[in-house]
């Protein structure tokens, strides 16, 4: 049998490979050389190279560093006046090799002075209409006079230090250069007005209650470090708008002074709890400390109703800490409800805080703080048990955004208390989204400003995770017997933004503020890349190995996108350089289909095709051994070869198969009765498993994945020889649209006949 299965290999090499390529090679015109183009290539091109700082493992290196940036700030409000005071005092460690000769501070509410050039960068036109407030704003309103006024900037000795202002970058000049090791303290005296957040759709500012009190959420207030590393130097590209932030991690004491009667939290650690909160309050915070499944109210509608009605005129300080946060945000107003509940991680409890007006009732009251605690489940299984004492959802009109352990989230009933399907999820989604960004950036520290998907698309795959865990935990939040309509994960839900006008698409790795359609490049594509790499290339075990190492060799660092993509297949052994180059490097799209499914019929009997070959040759039929022969059915040959083979043929081709096989052995051989020749073709750049579904005759059907990497050596098209036992009457590719293939028409054999938009909406709406 051995001898049999060598002559038959060598001789098919001889009739089907060598001869058939000296002929081609002879007939064709030589064409010149060419780069690598293949698109299986070592990503050598776009990778900087590996060094001390960090590894070519994608972990930080021996010599990886970060610097520190410690600050102790006084902030008051001003709830008439709507305007912030505060002076801050920062201690700034240089832990870098480098002498530095100045520091830069962000002033991102500069963004909002009169005189910024962010709305001179877009590019405008009359609109066919517009909303008359929009229109107000836009065209009769006087301009807002926000932006940070900086009263002083000294030393610790009271001396001025120099300084520079940059639009949204501040350069402070150091007496002398700050060496390795050694720290720098200042101090910035500064005041804004604050913005109206719902009027001009910022991140953070005040709202106006329909009872003329003010929902304060407070970010981006007071100066702040800009990063200096290994990668950039100093990270002190402008705040235009869009890209939001980039941040060293430091420990913070905060002193916030409000009106007496406001309710206030935020980042870090309350410490002067009893001179704020009432007898009341506190022994509803030690139950709520004890509460895992349910929360406790700590301040009631009803007492935040009756607080709304008065206006004090004293005042009252809330003490703060918190360590090792890149960042500080705080709520506060009068109006607040207040409600907590414990979440188990790991051996200490952490609180789900919930913050928001009667508006946002009865919906907040039944789930935010219950969503806020799911959430923080679910990534700590994807990454790290969460480090933080709390996390905190806060509720304001038209909202979502992220600090350490505190987030803004929209979603209200309307006024009439009716509450809409889109209006629950979309709350709760925002939650999710947000009160996970504690993961990705706050403690995954990149850079926002210049890598937006690094958070907003690693967050929102985890949030499809989440929202999935949410709800299974909790079904009653759910429509009976359906899964949580997730709006980004699922490969399918991205397939128009990939198949979309490329005039209009940027690659995944471009700056945020370069990118045409934002939500679907830094949230949803990468989000769904992510989706599929762990559902259907790499598969959840390793997938989730994978990203909990990068998520723990990164906690309270700052990683960049080399060190993501390398700690990704370190921790796998899964080859992706493919994966994240077409994906992320590209604007490619998926496009798999199946070209051609011919049918074959084996023989003893020499086809018609071997046959001229030999002729050619000059090789005579008794010169052949014995070989078994492939002919298309419906061919001329098939038609020739078939009429004439004889039944004992086939016998003798059996018999000389199985000579050297003992009965056993005979027994346990497989039949195949049907042999195909299945050709797949990629009209689309991206090279994916081709995920294949035969159903046979029988009824039955198997699914086989081939792997991306059968398109190594032809970007175009591959073939699969099939034999079985059954006729296949059925090919499908990708049939659970895995894959975000845009163009489903050519997925199956025999093609389908394609359904209008009207008959598939109404076999998707009909009842059973």
């Amino acid at each position: 049998m051995k001898f049999f299965k060598t002559l038959l290999f060598s001789t098919a090499i001889i009739f089907f490979g060598t001869v058939n390529a000296q002929e081609e090679n002879s007939e064709q015109k030589r064409e010149p050389g060419h780069f690598n183009t293949n698109r299986f290539k070592q990503m050598y091109e776009e990778f900087s190279t590996p060094n001390m700082f960090r590894t070519a493992s994608g972990a930080p290196g021996p010599n990886y560093y970060q610097q520190q940036a410690d600050y102790k700030m006084d902030v008051e409000l001003d709830d008439k006046n709507t305007k912030l005071t505060g002076f801050e005092t920062i201690t700034y460690t240089n832990n870098s090799p480098d002498q530095l000769e100045f520091l830069w501070v962000q002033l991102d509410q500069n963004v909002r002075k009169k005189d910024s050039k962010s709305p001179l960068i877009e590019s405008s036109g009359s609109a066919p209409a517009m909303q008359p407030g929009n229109f107000i704003n836009e065209y009769m309103g006087n301009a807002f006079d926000g932006g940070f006024n900086i009263m002083e900037v000294k030393d610790t000795k009271g001396n001025a230090l120099p300084y520079t202002i940059n639009q949204t970058m501040m350069r402070v000049e150091m007496p002398e250069n700050l060496m390795p090791g050694k720290k720098f303290v200042f101090s910035i005296k500064w005041w804004y007005n604050i913005n109206d957040h719902v009027v001009n759709r910022a991140r953070s500012g005040y709202e106006v209650f329909d009872d003329g009190n003010h929902g304060y959420v407070i970010a981006q207030f007071y100066p702040r470090m800009a990063v200096y590393n290994d990668v950039e130097g100093w990270q002190n590209s402008q705040f235009w708008g869009r890209d939001e932030f980039a941040l060293p991690f430091g420990n913070f004491e905060v002193n916030i002074t409000v009106p007496a009667d406001h309710i206030l939290d935020g980042t870090g650690e309350l410490q002067n709890r009893k001179d704020v909160f009432s007898k009341e309050m506190m022994n509803r915070y030690e139950q709520a400390q004890k509460s895992f499944d349910k929360p406790v109210m700590i301040v009631t509608q009803a007492e935040a109703e009756a607080a709304s009605k008065n206006f004090s005129t004293a005042k009252k300080t809330w003490k703060f800490k918190a360590e090792n946060v890149r960042d500080y945000a705080f709520a506060t107003s009068r109006r607040y409800i207040w409600d907590m509940m414990a979440v188990k991680m790991g051996n200490r409890n952490v609180m789900a805080v919930s913050l928001y007006p009667p508006e946002g009732n009865p919906l907040w009251e039944d789930w935010s703080t219950k969503v806020v605690a799911s959430t923080l489940k679910t990534y700590s299984r994807m990454t790290f048990d969460y480090p933080y004492p709390k996390a905190i959802s806060v509720n304001a009109k038209n909202q979502g955004m992220e600090y350490p352990m505190i987030c803004w989230n929209y979603g209200r009933p309307d006024k009439d208390g009716s509450l809409s399907e889109r209006t629950k999820y979309g709350m709760m989604s925002v939650i999710i989204h947000e009160v996970g960004h504690n993961y990705f950036p706050m403690i995954v520290n990149s850079d926002e400003r210049q890598w937006t998907w690094m958070d907003e698309g690693l967050n929102t795959f985890t949030q499809y995770v989440a929202e999935q865990d949410f709800g299974e935990a909790y079904p009653d939040a759910i429509a009976p017997n359906k899964k949580y309509p997730s709006r980004r994960g699922p490969a399918k839900n991205i397939v128009d933004y990939m198949a979309g006008d490329q005039k209009q698409l940027a690659p995944i790795m471009s700056k945020g503020l370069n990118v045409y359609n934002f939500g679907a490049n830094a949230y949803a594509k990468p989000a769904t890349a992510l989706n599929i790499l762990r559902e259907t290339v790499m598969g959840r075990e390793l997938f989730d190995y994978a990203f909990k190492t990068y998520a723990n060799r990164w906690m309270f660092k700052h990683p960049t996108p080399e060190d993501f993509f390398r700690t990704m297949e370190d921790a796998s052994a899964v080859d992706l350089d493919w994966y994240w180059r077409e994906w992320f490097y590209t604007t490619d799209y998926v496009d798999i289909g199946v070209e051609s499914v011919k049918k074959f019929y084996v023989t003893s009997k020499m086809n018609k095709e071997v046959r001229e070959m030999m002729t050619a040759r000059g090789i005579q039929e008794s010169d052949v051994p014995p070989l078994v022969y492939m002919v298309e059915e419906g061919s001329e040959d098939f038609e020739e070869t078939m009429r004439n083979a004889k039944v004992e043929d086939i016998s003798t081709l059996n018999e000389y198969l199985l000579e050297n096989f003992s009965p056993e052995e005979r027994a346990k051989l497989k039949r195949p009765n049907y042999f195909y020749e299945v050709t797949f073709n990629k009209p689309g750049g991206i090279p994916m498993p081709i995920i294949t579904q035969f159903t046979y005759a029988d009824g039955t059907s198997e699914k086989i994945t081939y792997p991306a990497e059968i398109w190594r050596l032809n970007d175009t098209t591959v073939g699969k020889f099939i034999a079985t036992d059954k006729e296949i009457t059925k090919i499908e590719v990708d049939p659970e649209e895995e894959t975000a293939d845009i163009d489903t028409s050519n997925n199956a054999w025999p093609k389908e006949k394609q359904v209008g938009a009207f008959e598939k909406f109404k076999r998707e709406n009909s009842e059973d």
